[in-house]
């Protein structure tokens, strides 16, 4: 699955990403994640992660990149020092039914 996780210039981001593919990779998840700044949309991402100072974009981004799954992250994503909790998270917004994330 690909991931992208966007903030507004890229920067905090990048942390998220680097914890959240480590995490993936611990738990046996077979996630390509990346960063970007809000202007790098991935258009064939399958899930892209808004970071919460970025949610009113979400209409925006989810026309960029429309066959992605866009979720805003949770306030606390930026402490998660070992992505445990985004990659619980972001399963869990995977597995919802269609429309409930």
């Amino acid at each position: 699955m690909r991931i992208q996780v966007i903030c507004g210039a890229g920067a905090s981001s990048t942390f998220v990403a680097a914890r959240l593919r480590r995490a993936a990779l611990a738990a046996g998840s077979e996630w390509d994640v990346s960063a970007a700044p809000a202007d790098g949309v991935d258009a064939f991402a399958d899930v892209v992660l808004l970071g919460p100072h970025i949610a009113a974009l979400r209409e925006d981004i989810g026309r960029r990149a429309p066959r992605a799954l866009v979720v805003v992250l949770p306030e606390d994503a930026f402490t998660d020092l070992d992505g445990s909790r985004i990659h619980t998270f972001v399963a869990a917004a995977v597995s919802a039914p269609k429309g409930t994330s």
